[in-house]
């Protein structure tokens, strides 16, 4: 079993801990589900350009010049800053570039680079590193506007990476470049905004921690630089009714067919609804990261709480392992979620799909260990208990210890008078069916009153009370056994006289006293049965019937719990005992 548990742990853990696609995709998916969302701050609006504003302009791209005349009119009507997520790398064919340069030299405003995988990079500016220069995502080549507006303008790069399920959820704040770092394009919004030159670069030894600019809350992310993004839901206007008074303006088109559609967990967007998101999500106080350590923290509660389950269904039993099973999933499950709510993103999605497999394989394994301990049971215990006792031990095996224990019990003896000389004068089948009948009827006795017939010994029988299952007066039963014994072998014995066959004699002897009682044999063959003194005392007294001339022999233990009148007979020496035994009878 223990060996089972660390193969099903490393089995289950790999997929974790290799970041497998399935548990990546499945993390992910919690993430967007259980994440809080949040209001708009109210700092930003969107400006779509929409199909109907590119039909009234008479097609797109815009020239420039009325480019410079919308950035001027978001002014007028009270926006803050203008942040253009569209690219000019080209110069305008009608010669407005410098209306449009003049223009973006108005407030703060925002231009758009995408990469292009060339390998030609801006000039890194305004970067304040503590720590090592380590971590980040290297940007494959960049795409710059012409000189003459990226003079008058902050540069942005637009950049929105998927995950293994294609969706966007992660951006990188900044990107490294050979010569340095290059801030992302809602970086360089929160730039404009706050007016400040600089933005600073916190490291550790696994990479990037943290990204401020000066002025605003340090905003966590990943080794990468990338942050989690909120996606809010940001306030959006367009040409026609420029509500942008007081937010800083984020312009983009979502006329088809002009920019891509990314896909996001909230539908497909366009850049510049992306771009304002993150912008949105930097300003987030809590907000939503995966911290360094949350790899190591999934696989201790997957490795803690999936041993856990294990270990409660193996040796709790079947209910009470279920019910803390059930516990330690919805805790494990209550504590994911409450994480992610408080922007912790750890992941304990498929530590309860774990949970649940190992509790499976547990539950058929103790199942299927309970079933066999219950054939086992029935096997060894149908001839010689009562019914419904078997019953009782099949539903509560516990209440069984099968391999040994010491219990105070009353042992009873019998045993054939003359059965050799019988043996000798009959056939075989007539023995056969004296015996049979004889012990039969000592059986019936023993299970009517609660004991246990533990074995037959040619023409002998030995029977248990008070194992193994617990029985009150169990010395009473005993005697009252005896009697019904002598009560059954007197109708027998009518029976056989009837038959022309021999009557028959027994011997009766009981004592009570500890025993060990439980399963003994070797590893392949073994029968639930009693050893120790208070065993041999009842079969020593049995044998000692004769001599005292009387059916029934018992010992001063028994005797003194019954509530019989017994008759005492004497004082007896038995077979390894230095004293003697005061000894009773009852009857005849």
């Amino acid at each position: 079993m223990k060996k089972l548990i660390f193969i099903i742990l490393i089995i289950l853990g790999l997929p974790l801990l290799m970041q497998s696609i399935p548990t990546e995709v499945l993390k992910m998916r919690t993430f967007d589900a259980f994440i809080t969302p949040q209001p708009p701050s109210d700092n930003f609006t969107v400006l779509n350009i929409t199909e109907e504003d590119v039909e009234r302009e008479g097609g797109y791209p815009f020239p420039r010049q009325r480019l410079a005349e919308i950035h001027n009119e978001l002014l007028a009507k009270g926006a803050i800053g203008v942040g253009w997520v569209i690219s000019f790398p080209q110069p305008d064919r009608l010669g407005g570039d410098k209306n449009f340069a003049a223009a973006l030299g108005q407030g703060g405003s925002v231009i758009a680079m995408f990469e292009d995988g060339k390998g030609l990079y801006p000039k890194p500016t305004g970067i304040v590193l503590k720590g090592d220069d380590i971590g980040g995502i290297l940007s494959t080549g960049v795409k710059e506007n012409l000189n003459t507006l990226s003079a008058n303008a902050l540069q942005g790069i637009a950049i929105a990476p998927t995950e293994v399920d294609q969706l966007v959820r992660r951006i990188p704040l900044l990107l490294r470049t050979p010569d340095g770092w290059v801030a992302s394009f809602g970086v360089q919004v929160i730039k404009a905004l706050t007016g400040t030159r600089s933005y600073i670069i916190t490291t550790n030894e696994n990479g990037v921690q943290e990204i401020a600019v000066r002025g605003l809350p340090a905003v966590k992310t990943d080794s990468l630089g990338r942050k989690w993004i909120s996606w809010v839901k940001t306030h959006e206007t367009n040409l026609q009714d420029m509500d942008v008074t007081g937010r800083y303006v984020f312009v983009g088109v979502t006329a088809s067919g002009v920019m891509p559609q990314i896909a996001t967990p909230v539908g497909l967007l366009e850049p510049h609804k992306i771009q304002a998101a993150l912008a949105e999500s930097m300003l987030v106080q809590n907000s939503p990261y995966i911290p360094d350590y949350a790899l190591a923290a999934e696989l201790g509660i997957f490795t803690l709480s999936v041993a856990l389950i294990w270990l409660l269904l193996h040796f709790m039993g079947i209910t009470w392992g279920i019910v803390l099973s059930g516990v330690v999933m919805a805790s494990t499950g209550y504590f994911g979620v409450y994480m992610i709510q408080q922007g912790i993103l750890i992941d304990v999605t498929w530590t309860l799909i774990s949970q649940f497999v190992t509790g499976a394989i547990a539950f058929y394994l103790r199942f299927r260990q309970q079933f066999k301990l219950r054939l086992q049971i029935k096997k060894q215990f149908e001839h010689y208990l009562d019914p419904r006792q078997v019953k009782r031990l099949q539903k509560n095996p516990e209440l069984l210890k099968l391999g040994g224990e010491k219990r105070y019990a009353t042992f009873l003896f019998t045993d054939v008078r003359g059965f050799t000389n019988m043996s000798e004068s009959l056939p075989p089948e007539d023995v056969a069916f004296i015996m049979n009948k004889a012990l039969t009827a000592q059986q019936k006795a023993v299970q009517d009153n609660g004991g246990m017939v533990d074995k037959y010994i040619g023409d002998a029988m030995m029977a248990i009370f008070n194992a193994p299952l617990d029985q009150p007066n169990h010395e009473q039963k005993a005697i009252e056994t005896a009697l019904d014994i002598r009560l059954n072998m007197a109708l027998l014995n009518d029976e056989l006289e009837s038959k022309g066959l021999p009557s028959i004699e027994i011997g009766i002897g009981i004592h009570t006293g500890d025993a060990v009682i439980g399963n003994m044999g070797s590893e392949s063959r073994f029968d639930y049965t009693a050893i120790g003194d208070a065993v041999n005392t009842a079969a020593r007294l049995e044998s000692a019937t004769k001599e005292h001339g009387v059916s029934l022999l018992i010992g001063m233990t028994t005797a003194r719990m019954t509530k019989f009148e017994l008759e005492y007979v004497d004082e007896i020496k038995v077979k390894g005992k230095d004293t003697g035994i005061q000894v009773y009878t009852y009857g005849v």
